[in-house]
């Protein structure tokens, strides 16, 4: 039984779960699921992934929490009971998870590799979240970490801003929109911070007041130089490079003689915490200084020098560390970094003092560098905070018994309560006497420090922290020197109550290093702690006096010497001392030390101590508290609480006398802590004054004295002391109230109405000194120093906009100091006053101002300041106060921003108040005091904020200086401020705002006011685009507010009163804000989306139908916004929302219902709606949104909802189908256009859908505009391209839209304002120009004729000869300059993929140069990688064109020139008619051959049909676009006979042409191309090539049976006699031209020509019976039988003989395509084709040639290049012609196989004598090769398979794509012949073995037959013709 479960609401899955049960929901790891409903171990519920999927699943796999369920019921919202930021933490993980593999994908990796460092950072702070064993401040300190990483994320990913108060997310309902905007701006900041510098933060508390210090952590590992071998002292310290002293205490380090510590307890214990290091320290020149002093003999070599048992501290080494070098690497980690210090030892011990500056300062002439780099190992760490957050911080370090290594002097900060009482001696140097001995002594130190009675203190010594106070020092000693320079630091902690009396005695011995080893004293020196006025040693260097003595003197009595003066002041002091004293002065000796106290208790200053003893001195009082001012802030605060007890006394002592020096000197001391480095001490002074203060009497006289400065304040020049008493009023109060409240303890409350009398008169004075004018407040200006004059302060705020006054002049000295102090003393006058008698006293001040803005001065900014302290005091907090104040501050700011000025300080004040209104409104009503803020600064709001946008963009046009805060800060602040209060009006303040309005004019201006700052909200983007919540809070508030507005619009400005600007104003508004990218729900991901949902609805849907309902209410007014207000309508129904496209409709329906009413059509909405639906295409609006675009016109014209039905119900139904259509039709083209533009699409695509589009608006909606701007994109397109000939033809369309007229035309797209005639000859003079480049020189030239007839009408003499030059310039590179013909190919494009203008569509497409079919076919398949290649040329059945795919199918085309006139001239050169065959060219073909009948296995030509297919374009090519789509098929068959002729007759139209050329001398040098042409047709006729047709034709048997085709054989019969007679020519040609070397192969030519016609005279013979008519043989036939009497009859070709051979019809289409008169020859006059390797058993069935050739020529040799291609080379067999045909067994089903030919030997003939030489070919043979037939390349066909490759060397562009018309067939198995180089494909023959031969094949364009070639014999490397 399934029950709603209670408590089991959320889980979390802790084990997949398949769903393999019914019902079953599919579950992951770590989903969240929601559960509704148990039972028995399992439960039903959803996964908040996809909450509409609900399923069951076992309750084990999930792991149950808390939560909170409000709503139980269907719709119950469940919150997990948890941290928030935990929650906020796995719903980002999860977001993060998505779009981190989406970088992988995008290739940014390294921002893939940084997120998953952070994403598991995230994981782990969670887990330590999630533990509860953190105490609060590292839970705090953890989530700081979580938000940072948080943060930082969502900023790189591009995600929204998350704004956050204490680390958690802020519930922006609970908020006012100012505090919610700040939080964004904080957010924003620590974002920043977080990725510049993640350590660089600010603590929370005052952190602008107090600096935090830094502390360095330094940890001794090891000493590594182990050389000494004696006990050593390490001694660490800071020391300040550029002030040349160091800076810090030292720690020191005792290690025993085998490096490791003296005392084991210490062992990873060395270490030390350098404290108190500032900013600025850390800003100086630092080093770590390590010194190294050893103990032990004197010299460390030498054993003899001093006995063993003697101990010496001798200076040994020292090592430097800079921390500059460090500071970067330990400021960025978390651990200690470690670091090795290189010991160096000092060459000469008299420079000891100062090694480490010569170490840095590298002078190494005074070091010795270690031979090794060990020293010292150190790590280092950088610890921030103080001492007590550190210390919580890092428990680990101060459990290892840290040394707390001070500085020297008193930090930057003195914290209360930090008691010190060190005094540190400098043992600088001394000079002493050689004393007779013949070299220097070796002076020791001692010093002690004794006490009154002569006792030595006890443990009063450090040399360093980290080891055991002493109660003896001992300096190190240095080897025989007089001077001994030490500087040695010694702290000295002697108690307090030790300190007076004490002094320190100097003992100075020589250490002898002879056997005995004595230390012989010498001399002593001493100095007391404490002068005789009671203050302590002063901070400087000291020069000691030395008294002799020696060692049997004894110091018991230590009085015998005290009475002796101890340095030179002293003496001064003790003139008359007696010179037989036991202790003699050395006046030649001396002892410089110097000290420096850090003591809380003991003071150095004498003025101090006179007034902490002014009882001793009563006469001298007023003197003492005169020179307090005199003494340093460092000792008042360190006896604050002494000093304020004094100055009380005194005060009670004689009020009159001494209350105004008492007031001076407590407002002294007062100003004293406002110093940043004494901030701290003011909680001293407030726990004096809340728990020591005892003077009761002391308010009389503080309250007179303060009254009487303000009164004197108008008279006084000179006004410092005033102005320090105003700015110490705070604490003044503080004295004031507590005395009051004492005095009033101690007499139950009497004299109050004397005190609250007195409060009132000083508030009078207060009053009186803000009222004084503001002249007197200039002059106070001046006498505090130069200001700035006015003119000099509107000049510095010119550089900004002057209302925001970012430079501010300085304020008023006195006011300022009043102001500034005065919003302080209202929590202690509520101490003794009520709520509402403190917020009088403050309304009369603040009221007291000056109500004026003063343009420029001070006093406004003062003014400001003063009230925005009010307004964050607590005192505004209370509302019965908040509603006595409010006013007049609101009245101060309303009169700044009327005139707007000091805009910043207003915002700020504005931000405080909505705060606290907003935080009130949670508890109480605030509905009067939000009322007194509608009417006060609703209006001036909107004023200042059309002000601030219009002056912001302003200076965006100009490019100015811009200020930050002029622009986007400033314009937050009034935003939010607006919205704050726009927020907090309900319906009763917006009837009451309406109702107070005088007049419509009023409400119109307020009206526009606030529909265009929301217009602007949403325009200028105020807000970033990630600021999502603030956005969306936005976008609700102008939904609310227009909801509140729209009835008044509908109510004011309807019927007559209908205002135009006000109504279109509003839907200008409605439409920008269903648009605002931040509303399009579509685009966030689902949990986001529902978020939105939840918390807002579709606010687009809201106001859509606020928009729809305003709509219908307008009535009659609907007119005035045809058409304008078409396209933004429009741009409303492109946002994919199906409810706001519903709403939308019927709107587009009144529209055109409307302007059928008013003007009988709706042709104005139908051209603003194509014109807005281009230019929203054009200009890229947008982005996903435009994919929906077609659907969109499917629902919004389409059958639904109710469009169409709509129309079809109106009586102008016909044309508004009609219009849908049109539309609609449009609209799938833009689509394809926009795809098309977007992305990085081919070309090719680009040009197909602009030429798609350009004549849709030509054609169908006839848009001239539109048309020729396409025209020019593309132009523009073609010329990127380089098609030049195709951007003339584009131009060339706007060219013919113009008249030769002086009619004048305006500026459009690039070209100027104009006549007609001028922009037309400019685009003539350009097409011109582009059809030169594209070398239509054809097409140029009536362009040329026409412009040179208008410039001869106008008598432009000039122009018309440039033109004519220019037109005779083409005619000369038509004859001159080479041209190729392009290949032209089909392109099918099938299947639903393709776009609308290829889907289902043929086109035939103009190749590029060289551009054959491979090659073109890989392009095509580039452009649409998707695409799949059809391999046969049917038309496609019906699952393919409706598939969900693309499928391209590409084959050749033949074109079929239309100028048949120009191509049947006998006397028009080759090079003008390869023109005309290939361009204005709209019909193409292609053949495809097959048999109808039976087959004639003897000869299948009998059979072999031709099925041709012509394919008529819908405009010519070449044209606007290098494709055009087909617009008809036409089919027809050609019989074999048919066929036959066919070849011949272009054969010999080929012959002629060649011939001609060489006799004409067209073709100079090399006859190699005659030869291999004539050895072609000759061989394959002799040896089966015209045979075939012979036998096929000319038997006796056809002849009967097929008596309709008499005229046809006759025909073919005439054409093979031709062919005789030109063959006969070109070997007469031949001979003439022929090099000696070549003769062979000519004569071989003659044999086989002979045999030829021997075998047409006997079939002519066999086939004349049959043919009536025929009664004797054709003159080819009836020659001298030999060779020489055939040439003997054949004289060189004259032109007339030449124009005879012209009397059959020329070739057709493609004047390239030349086939010989056997059907395996071609093309040999112009190039080589693809060359095939076959034997002659493989030619058996002739169909099979033809159906290898599946289009024409893919290869570079079907045009007329006078170039010869590359052939292969085909080894050094003699070539044979085979049958004319493959038959189907061998036929490869993907193109042709070419064979390798063998390489056996062969005899030698007289056609190739001497072939080979060992096997090899010739050099003359080789170097014919090479120039004939050129290198060889290997094949590239991607399609070929291994062995393919391997086995063809032919060209790429050779190769044939054949079978795609009969797939299936078997290839060609693999040759295994001895003669062939390698498994080349060869058909198995039953016959014995055939010589393999080489075949030169060209795939036919129509029929073409293939030509059989043989190799070039050998020949000179250059032929020469003869002349």
């Amino acid at each position: 039984m399934w029950t709603p479960t209670e408590d089991e609401k959320i889980g979390v899955v802790v084990c997949g779960f398949r769903g393999s049960v019914l019902h079953g929901l599919t579950l992951e790891l770590g989903e969240t699921v929601q559960i509704l409903e148990k039972c028995e171990g399992w439960y039903r519920g959803f996964s908040t992934k996809k909450p509409t999927i609900k399923g069951i699943f076992p309750a084990g796999y999930v792991h149950l929490k808390k939560a909170v369920v409000t709503n139980r019921g269907q719709y119950e919202t469940v919150v997990p009971l948890e941290d928030p930021i935990i929650t906020e933490v796995t719903s980002t993980l999860q977001e993060w998870s998505v779009l981190w593999k989406q970088l992988y994908v995008k290739h940014k990796v390294d921002l893939f590799y940084k997120l998953r460092h952070v994403m598991n950072e995230l994981i782990d702070l969670r887990r330590q979240l999630l533990s509860g064993h953190l105490t609060q401040d590292q839970v705090r300190e953890v989530k700081r970490h979580i938000t940072v990483r948080l943060d930082w994320g969502n900023e790189h990913l591009g995600l929204d801003l998350v704004p956050r108060k204490e680390f958690e997310m802020v519930d922006a309902d609970q908020i006012s929109v100012s505090d919610l905007y700040k939080m964004h701006l904080s957010s924003r900041h620590s974002v920043q911070q977080s990725t510049s510098q993640d350590g660089g933060r600010q603590r929370h508390g005052d952190s602008c007041r107090m600096p935090v210090p830094h502390h360095l952590f330094v940890n001794l590992k090891s000493f590594t130089y182990n050389t000494i071998g004696e006990d050593t002292d390490i001694f660490f310290s800071l020391y300040d490079l550029r002030e040349g002293k160091q800076i810090s205490e030292k720690f020191m380090v005792r290690l025993n003689k085998n490096g490791g510590p003296k005392n084991p307890e210490k062992v990873d214990r060395l270490c030390a915490l350098f404290t108190d290091l500032s900013n600025k320290d850390m800003k100086r020149d630092l080093y770590i200084v390590s010194q190294v002093i050893r103990t032990g003999r004197m010299l460390l070599n030498d054993s003899k020098k001093g006995p063993p048992h003697i101990q010496y501290r001798r200076p040994y080494g020292c090592a430097v560390l800079a921390m500059s070098d460090v500071l970067q690497t330990i400021s960025e980690l978390k651990e200690e970094k470690d670091f090795v210090l290189k010991v160096y030892t000092c060459n000469n011990e008299n420079e000891w003092y100062q090694i480490h500056e010569n170490i840095i300062r590298k002078s190494s002439t005074k070091y010795t560098a270690p031979s090794t780099n060990y020293g010292l190992i150190i790590s280092l760490q950088l610890l921030r905070g103080d001492m007590e957050q550190v210390r919580r911080e890092n428990p680990m370090i101060f459990n290892r018994g840290v040394a707390i290594t001070r500085k020297l002097g008193f930090p930057d900060v003195i914290m209360p309560g930090d008691i010190r009482n060190d005094l540190y001696l400098t043992l600088e140097r001394g000079d002493f006497e050689r004393g007779g001995k013949s070299v220097q002594k070796n002076i020791e130190v001692t010093m002690y420090v004794l006490y009154a009675d002569g006792e030595i203190l006890k443990e009063c010594i450090s040399l360093g922290s980290g080891e055991h106070n002493i109660s003896e020092y001992r300096s190190f000693v240095l080897y025989h020197n007089n001077s001994p320079r030490w500087s040695e630091v010694i702290k000295l902690p002697i108690p307090i109550d030790r300190f007076r009396g004490s002094h320190l005695r100097f003992e100075f011995r020589h250490c002898s290093t002879k056997d005995k080893g004595e230390k012989k004293l010498f001399g002593f020196a001493f100095t007391p702690l404490m002068r005789e006025d009671g203050t302590t040693l002063s901070d400087e260097s000291h020069e000691l006096y030395v008294y002799k003595c020696d060692e049997n003197t004894t110091f018991s009595n230590h009085a015998l010497y005290l009475g002796l003066p101890c340095c030179k002041d002293d003496f001064n002091g003790c003139p008359n001392i007696p010179s037989s004293l036991i202790f003699q002065r050395s006046t030649k000796e001396t002892l410089w030390i110097s000290t420096q106290l850090s003591s809380t208790k003991l003071t150095q200053n004498v003025d101090l101590l006179a007034l902490l003893k002014w009882k001793a001195h009563p006469d001298r009082v007023m003197d003492i508290l005169g020179r307090l001012r005199h003494v340093c802030g460092e000792e008042i605060v360190k006896f604050l609480q002494d000093i304020l007890d004094t100055l009380f006394s005194i005060l009670d002592d004689n009020t009159d006398k001494y209350g105004p020096l008492v007031f001076q000197s407590l407002v002294f001391i007062i100003n004293l802590l406002r110093d940043s480095k004494f901030y701290h001490f003011r909680p001293v002074m407030d726990t004096y004054i809340q728990k020591h203060f005892a003077g009761a009497l002391a308010y009389k006289e503080l309250i007179r004295c303060l009254k009487w400065y303000m009164d004197r304040s108008a008279e006084v020049v000179r006004q410092d002391h005033i102005q320090e008493a105003m700015r110490a009023l705070e604490y003044l109060f503080k004295f004031i109230v507590q005395s009051r409240i004492l005095y009033s303890r101690a007499t139950c409350g009497m004299e109050e109405d004397q005190f609250r009398a007195s409060i009132q008169e000083l508030f009078q004075s207060i009053r009186f000194v803000l009222s004084l004018d503001s002249r007197s407040s200039e002059t106070l200006i001046f006498t505090q120093g130069p200001q700035p004059t006015t003119g000099q302060a509107t000049t510095n705020q010119g550089n900004c906009l002057q209302p925001f006054s970012c430079n501010a002049p300085r304020p008023s000295p006195l006011s300022a100091a009043l102001l500034n102090s005065f919003p302080a003393i209202f929590d202690e006058l509520l101490q003794m006053f009520t709520v509402q008698e403190v917020a009088e006293f403050v309304r009369g001040t603040l009221g007291s101002m000056p109500s004026t803005v003063h343009i420029g001065q001070s006093m406004d900014v003062v003014k400001l300041q003063s009230i925005a302290r009010t307004v964050d005091s607590r005192l505004f907090s209370f509302p019965e106060s908040r509603r006595i104040l409010l006013p007049v501050v609101l009245h101060h700011i309303h009169l700044h921003l009327r005139q707007q000025k000091e805009l910043l300080i207003c915002s700020g004040i504005l931000s405080s108040i909505f705060s606290i209104i907003k935080s009130s409104s949670l508890e109480s009503s605030v509905q009067e005091e939000v009322e007194m803020m509608v009417e006060s600064l609703l209006d001036v709001l909107l004023q200042t904020l059309l002000a601030i946008m219009s002056k912001s963009q302003s200076q965006e046009a100009v490019r100015g200086q811009r200020c930050p805060q002029c622009t986007a800060e400033i314009t937050g602040e009034y935003v939010s401020c607006l919205l704050s209060l726009l927020r907090q009006m309900s319906d009763i303040h917006f009837q009451h705002l309406l109702d107070n309005f005088q007049s419509k004019e009023e409400l119109k201006e307020f009206l526009l006011k606030i529909f265009c700052v929301f217009r602007n909200l949403m325009k200028l983007s105020i807000f970033p685009r990630d600021w999502n919540v603030m956005r969306l809070l936005t976008s609700n508030i102008i939904v609310s507010t227009t909801q509140y507005l729209s009835p008044a619009l509908h109510k004011s400005f309807t019927d007559a009163d209908f205002d135009f600007k006000v109504w279109n104003s509003y839907f200008s508004l409605a439409v920008l804000f269903i648009n605002q990218p931040s509303l399009q729900l579509e685009t966030l991901t689902p949990a986001k989306r529902k978020k939105v949902f939840d918390k807002y609805g579709d606010m687009r849907v809201m106001m859509a139908y606020e928009l729809f309902s305003m709509w219908q209410n307008l009535g009659e007014n609907k007119i005035h916004f045809i058409p304008g207000m078409i396209g933004p309508f429009l741009g409303v129904t492109l946002v994919p929302q199906n409810e706001v496209r519903n709403i939308m409709i019927p709107i587009f329906h009144d529209m055109m219902d409307w302007e059928q009413r008013k003007n009988g059509n709706f042709k104005q909405v139908e051209a603003e709606l194509i014109d807005k639906l281009d230019s929203l295409v054009s200009e890229g609006k947008g982005d996903e949104n435009y994919r929906e675009l077609f659907s969109l016109l499917t629902q919004l014209f389409g059958p639904y909802p109710s469009l169409l039905e709509k129309i079809e119900q109106e009586t102008w139904r016909e044309t508004g189908v009609s219009f849908v259509t049109s539309v609609t039709r449009l609209m799938e083209r833009l689509l394809d256009y926009r795809d098309c533009m977007k992305g990085d699409e081919t070309e090719n695509k680009k040009i197909g859908c602009t030429v798609n589009l350009l004549n849709f608006y030509k054609s169908e909606i006839n848009k001239e505009e539109m048309y020729i701007r396409y025209i020019h994109k593309l132009c523009d397109m073609h010329l990127q391209a380089e098609n030049y000939t195709e951007a003339a033809f584009t131009l060339l369309l706007y060219w013919e839209l113009l008249h030769w007229e002086e009619r004048p035309l305006r500026e459009f797209l690039h070209y100027p304002a104009q006549s007609e005639w001028h922009r037309k000859e400019g685009l003539c003079r350009k097409v011109i120009h582009y059809f030169n480049k594209g070398k239509c020189w054809e097409y140029g030239i009536p362009l040329c004729r026409e412009l040179a007839l208008q410039y001869e009408s106008l008598y432009d003499y000039q122009s018309l000869s440039w033109i004519r030059k220019m037109e005779a310039a083409y005619y000369d590179n038509i004859m001159e300059q080479q041209r190729l013909e392009p290949e032209f190919f089909r392109v099918g494009f099938y299947g639903r993929k393709f776009p609308f203008f290829l889907r289902n569509k043929e086109f035939v497409c103009r190749g590029h140069d060289y551009e054959r079919l491979e090659a073109f076919q890989q392009r095509m398949l580039g452009e649409f990688p998707q695409a799949i290649a059809m391999q046969h040329p049917n038309q496609p059945d019906e699952g393919i064109l409706q598939g969900d795919a693309q499928y391209l199918q590409i084959y050749a085309v033949t074109p079929v020139p239309e100028n048949i006139d120009v191509l049947q001239m006998d006397r028009v050169p080759d090079r003008i008619k390869s023109f005309y065959r290939v361009n204005n060219v709209r019909r193409f073909r292609y053949d495809r051959p097959f048999h109808k009948g039976p087959k004639d296995k003897d000869n299948e030509f009998k059979s072999l049909w031709i099925e041709r297919t012509t394919l008529i374009l819908t405009h010519p090519l070449p044209g606007i676009s290098r494709w055009f789509e087909v617009d008809k098929r036409e089919l027809i068959e050609v019989s074999p006979l048919e066929n036959a002729i066919y070849v011949v007759e272009n054969k010999n139209q080929e012959l002629r042409t060649l011939i001609s050329q060489y006799q004409h001398k067209q073709l100079h040098g090399n006859i190699n191309l005659l030869s291999m042409c004539l050895n072609g047709v000759i061989d394959a006729a002799v040896n089966g090539g015209i045979a075939r047709y012979q036998e096929a034709f000319f038997d006796k048997e056809y002849i009967s049976s097929h008596p309709e085709d008499t005229e046809k054989i006759t025909q073919l019969k005439d054409l093979m006699q031709e062919q005789v007679h030109i063959l006969g020519m070109g070997l007469a040609v031949h001979e003439k031209l022929v090099h000696p070397e070549m003769r062979p192969l000519h004569k071989k030519l003659i044999d086989q020509f002979q045999m030829m016609r021997s075998s047409l005279c006997h079939c002519f013979y066999v086939a004349l019976q049959g043919l009536p008519g025929l009664d004797k043989l054709s003159p080819a036939c009836s020659g001298s039988s030999t060779p020489r009497g055939i040439l003997a009859t054949h004289s060189p070709m004259s032109p007339e003989s030449i124009k005879f051979m012209h009397r059959h019809s020329p070739l057709n289409v493609l004047g390239s395509v030349r086939h010989s008169s056997s059907s395996l020859s071609s093309h040999t006059s112009s190039e080589t084709g693809n060359l095939l390797i076959l034997t002659d058993s493989m030619m058996e069935h002739p169909e099979d040639l033809y159906r290898m050739q599946p289009s024409p020529s893919s290869s570079s040799l079907s045009s007329t290049h006078s170039a010869p291609s590359q052939m292969i080379n085909s080894g050094h067999s003699s070539i044979r012609v085979g049958s004319p045909s493959l038959p189907d067994r061998y036929r490869h089903n993907r193109e042709i196989l070419m064979l390798l030919p063998p390489h056996r030997d062969r005899p030698s003939s007289a056609m190739y004598p001497n072939m080979t030489e060992n096997g090899q070919p010739t050099n003359h043979q080789r170097a014919l090769y090479h120039q004939v037939i050129g290198p060889c390349k290997p094949c590239s066909d991607p399609n070929l398979s291994v062995a393919d490759k391997g086995m063809t060397g032919v060209d790429s562009s050779q190769q044939l794509e054949f079978g795609q018309w009969h797939q299936g067939h078997s290839a060609f198995p693999l040759c295994s012949c001895r003669e062939c180089d390698g498994p080349t494909r060869s058909p198995p023959h039953p016959s014995s073995r055939r010589p393999c031969t080489l075949y030169l094949l060209h795939p036919p364009v129509h029929n073409r037959a293939w030509m059989a070639v043989t190799p070039p014999c050998p020949a000179a490397p250059a032929v020469v013709s003869p002349p």
